[in-house]
């Protein structure tokens, strides 16, 4: 990808190489499953949850201090990943403009390494990027690209970890449309087969919306960009997950999509270019 010389976003917090100091900060256990229950039941029910997990995170927040310097690698990693969030914020300020969506919220990404407060609660680098519904921010450990790269078998690159951030951004843009909440209502009345389904129509949704983001990014893109983007979604498929870690797969289970609903969706989102084609859950309901 095009990326050095070009517009770095404002809306990036770098916290790599920073540490809590004083009191330790939870890092999983119930404050960390918090996050991952609110990717599940975000929306409204996040807004409302967020101001207790705040309360109960006074007692578990402290001051984080630099303890070491990143160095001139880690410093170029975050410059990319501030000209990819810039890259997101032009594109969906011109997609809002053009379908009369108002004015685009552009969400702040947070970088960090093994662990993070969020208004989601606390978080560690297992959980991999995330997006808080409660704060509208991105989260990302970097960490979890050397996984995608090494565990699962996608093609190195930076178009996957663009992929990835347009991806989460996609989840954001949900947020702003009240996609997300209609959703999370709609799953407080169903078994979990059922919820399943509209949560893989959901993330479906944000790779369409990252594959939207290439499609009005192409002036950027290099050779090798959009295999490394569908390397990345084949290898974060359900299936593809499940049979590498357990053996077997079981659809009733999947959140997320299979490998080739991933690769369809976000080529739907590349090759259109139209917004109006988002439709996953049509596709996947009818």
């Amino acid at each position: 990808m095009k990326w050095k010389g070009r517009r770095k976003s404002d809306n990036l917090d770098d916290r790599r190489g920073m540490s809590s100091k004083g009191k330790l900060v939870a890092g999983g256990g119930v404050i960390g499953i918090i996050v991952i229950l609110l990717q599940i039941f975000g929306g409204e029910t996040g807004q409302a949850v967020a101001p207790v997990l705040n309360e109960f995170n006074k007692g578990q927040q402290t001051e984080q201090v630099r303890e070491k310097e990143l160095t001139a690698k880690e410093k170029e990693l975050g410059d990319f990943m501030a000209t990819v969030l810039a890259d997101t914020e032009d594109v969906w300020n011109q997609v809002f403009i053009e379908n009369n969506l108002g004015d685009y919220e552009e969400p702040e990404m947070i970088l960090f390494t093994e662990a993070v407060q969020t208004a989601c609660g606390s978080a560690t680098s297992a959980t991999g990027p995330f997006y808080c519904p409660a704060d509208k921010n991105v989260y990302m450990d970097l960490a979890f690209f050397n996984e995608l790269y090494t565990r699962f078998g996608a093609k190195k690159g930076d178009f996957a970890m663009a992929y990835v951030t347009a991806h989460e951004v996609g989840h954001h843009v949900q947020t702003l449309l009240g996609t997300s909440q209609k959703v999370r209502q709609a799953q407080q009345g169903m078994n979990q087969t059922e919820a399943n389904k509209l949560s893989v129509a959901l993330e479906l949704q944000a790779d369409f919306y990252a594959g939207l983001w290439a499609h009005y990014n192409q002036e950027y893109l290099e050779q090798g960009d959009i295999e490394e983007a569908l390397s990345a979604a084949n290898a974060v498929g359900d299936d593809a997950i499940q049979k590498r870690m357990q053996g077997h797969v079981n659809p009733d289970s999947f959140t997320h999509g299979t490998s080739q609903q991933r690769i369809d969706w976000f080529l739907k989102g590349y090759q259109s270019g139209e917004l109006k084609q988002h439709d996953t859950f049509s596709a996947l309901l009818r």
